[in-house]
C-alpha cells in the first residue's frame, strides 16, 4: 500500500485525505496546532462558542457532493438551517434585508429602486448559468493547462472573462446601495469587483439562488464531520506536529521531518500555506521565487474580535454587513494603497440569534470582522483603536448600547495569521481570483521541481473559500491516483 503524508488539516487537507484513503492509500496527516481544522478552528470560552474562521455556509450542494462521495449525507453529521433573512446590510440611512428566496429579495430591490427586480431576475439567471458551468465544468479541472477553460459553454461566455463584475452590475443598477449589495459576494473571492471577471457573478447565484445556511453548533461541525469520515477511512491524524522540512532525494519526495523525526512516504501533499510549504524545501526545489509571491494579489487579511455579551442584542440578524461608509475607498485601502482603513466597512456575526447552543441563555456570541490589507503593522494599540471605531458605529447603527455588556473580547489579526497558520503576509483567504490569477495561472497543484510532491488549498486551484477548498482536495487526490495509474 502506497503511503501519503498530508501537511495541515484544513478543509482542503481533510478533503484530500478522505479521497486518498478511499482510493486505497495509507494516509498520515500532520497538523501544527492542537486541533484539526486549519483556519476553521473553534474558540469555546465561558459557555460561548465561536467559529474562529469561516462563518458563511454557502453552496450547500458542494458539501452534499463531498459527503455523497463517501456514501454519506451532511445530515448524518450535522443539522442545517436555512437562514431567513440570510443577512442584513446596514447603510447610513437605510437597512437592506436579504430574504431566503428570490421573491422577497425582488420586493426589497423594488423598494430601493423601482423596476430593478426585472434586471435582478435577468442578472441572477445569467449567474445561475455561470454557476452550473463553473461548478460542473471549470472548477473540477486541475489547472494544468489553459485549454481546461475552453468548453463549448465557456467559449460562448469568453467576453465575461474580460469584463468585470463591477461593469456588469453598474450597467443594470444605478442605486449605489444595490450596487454594493451585488458587488459584495465577490469579496469572498478576494479581489475588488472592478478586478474580478464578470464570469464570477456565479457567486451572486450562490447568495440569492441557493441561500445562506447555518450548521447547528457552528461551522466547526463540518470539520468534525470530515475528521469522522477521514478516521473511518483509516487516516491517522497527528496534532501538535509541525513540519519543519520536506525531505527530497534525487528530485523525488521522501517524506517530512516533524519534531526531529523523519517520516517517509511515497507522496506528500501540503495543504499548509503554499509559500510557507515551499520554504520547507531546499531552495533548488522551490518552484516560485520570493519576487513571484510579492507580485501576486492576495485576498485581504482581517482584524477579528470574538466577544461575549451579557445580554441579547437588538436590531441584528445572524449575519450583518455594515456598509455605512465608502465601499470603494475601503477597497482602495486594501488593494491599491495598503493601509489601515480610515472608515472601515465591517461584518458582524451573531450565531446565537438563530442557534441557542452558541451562547449561554440570555446572552449573545458576537464575531466582528474588519477586512484589511495583508502585511500591515499589527499592534495591540491598533486593535484597541479599531475595536472602539467598530463598537461606536455598531451602537449608532443598531440604536443600542453594548460596550458595557462586553464580558470578554479576544482578537485575531495579521500577526496571528502568520504565527498560527504560516500565512503569507497574514492573508486570511489566500490568493485573489483576478483574471491573471484564474485556473492555470494560479500556483500548481503538482510541483514541477519535485516528483510526487503536491499542494492543495486557497493559494492554488480553484481558489479562496470553503467549497473551493473541498474541491481542491479532490483535485489533488485525483491527480495522485491518475499519476499512479500512468506508471
Amino acid at each position: 500500500m502506497k503511503k501519503v503524508i498530508v501537511i495541515g488539516s484544513g478543509f482542503s487537507s481533510l478533503s484530500a485525505s478522505c479521497y486518498l484513503a478511499k482510493a486505497g492509500y495509507e494516509v498520515d496527516m500532520f497538523e501544527k496546532n492542537d486541533t484539526v481544522g486549519g483556519r476553521a478552528r473553534q474558540l469555546i470560552k465561558d459557555g460561548f462558542t465561536f467559529d474562529i474562521g469561516p462563518s458563511w455556509y454557502w453552496m450547500p450542494d458542494i458539501f452534499e457532493k463531498f459527503f455523497a462521495d463517501f456514501g454519506k449525507k451532511t445530515s448524518d453529521y450535522y443539522h442545517l438551517d436555512k437562514l431567513n433573512p440570510a443577512y442584513k446590510i446596514f447603510f447610513e440611512d437605510d437597512v437592506i434585508t436579504i430574504g431566503d428566496c428570490m421573491e422577497s429579495i425582488c420586493e426589497e430591490f423594488e423598494r430601493i429602486e423601482s423596476g430593478s427586480s426585472k434586471h435582478l431576475k435577468q442578472f441572477i439567471g445569467e449567474a445561475q448559468e455561470n454557476y452550473d458551468i463553473a461548478i460542473n465544468k471549470v472548477v473540477l479541472r486541475p489547472g494544468l493547462s489553459p485549454l481546461e477553460l475552453i468548453t463549448k459553454e465557456t467559449v460562448l461566455k469568453v467576453d465575461q472573462f474580460f469584463k468585470t463584475i463591477s461593469q456588469q452590475v453598474r450597467k443594470r443598477f444605478k442605486n449605489p446601495k444595490l450596487v454594493s449589495t451585488l458587488e459584495f459576494p465577490v469579496l469572498f473571492l478576494g479581489a475588488k469587483p472592478s478586478k474580478t471577471p464578470s464570469f464570477y457573478n456565479f457567486m451572486n447565484f450562490a447568495d440569492f439562488g441557493l441561500g445562506t445556511w447555518h450548521p447547528k453548533g457552528g461551522m466547526y461541525e463540518i470539520i468534525k464531520a470530515m475528521k469522522g469520515v477521514a478516521e473511518e477511512l483509516g487516516v491517522t491524524i497527528h496534532t501538535n506536529s509541525p513540519v519543519s522540512h520536506i525531505l527530497v532525494s534525487e528530485g523525488a519526495v521522501l517524506g517530512i521531518r516533524s519534531k526531529g523525526n523523519n517520516h517517509l512516504a511515497d507522496y506528500v501533499v501540503s495543504g499548509a500555506d503554499y509559500h510557507h510549504s515551499e520554504t520547507l524545501l531546499d531552495k533548488k526545489y522551490r518552484q516560485y521565487s520570493e519576487e513571484y509571491w510579492a507580485k501576486k494579489t492576495y485576498a485581504p487579511s482581517s482584524l477579528l474580535f470574538y466577544i461575549g455579551f451579557d445580554k441579547k442584542l437588538n436590531n441584528i440578524e445572524h449575519h450583518n454587513l455594515f456598509f455605512d461608509t465608502d465601499f470603494e475607498q475601503h477597497a482602495q485601502e486594501i488593494y491599491d494603497h495598503p493601509q489601515w482603513p480610515s472608515n472601515p466597512l465591517f461584518y458582524a456575526n451573531f450565531p446565537s440569534v438563530t442557534d441557542a447552543s452558541m451562547a449561554p441563555e440570555g446572552m449573545e456570541t458576537g464575531f466582528f470582522l474588519v477586512p484589511i490589507a495583508p502585511g500591515l503593522e499589527d499592534t495591540p494599540q491598533l486593535r484597541d483603536q479599531y475595536f472602539d471605531i467598530v463598537m461606536d458605529r455598531f451602537e449608532n447603527l443598531t440604536h443600542q448600547s453594548v460596550k458595557n455588556s462586553v464580558i470578554f473580547r479576544e482578537s485575531f489579526c495579521v500577526n496571528d495569521f502568520v504565527e498560527q497558520y504560516n500565512s503569507y503576509k497574514g492573508n486570511a483567504y489566500g490568493m485573489a481570483n483576478t483574471l491573471r490569477q484564474t485556473a492555470f495561472l494560479r500556483p500548481n497543484l503538482k510541483s514541477s521541481k519535485v516528483k510526487n510532491l503536491f499542494f492543495t488549498g486557497q493559494l492554488t486551484v480553484p481558489g479562496p473559500g470553503v467549497p473551493p477548498s473541498l474541491i481542491s482536495g479532490k483535485l489533488v487526490a485525483d491527480l495522485i491516483t491518475k499519476d499512479e495509474k500512468n506508471r
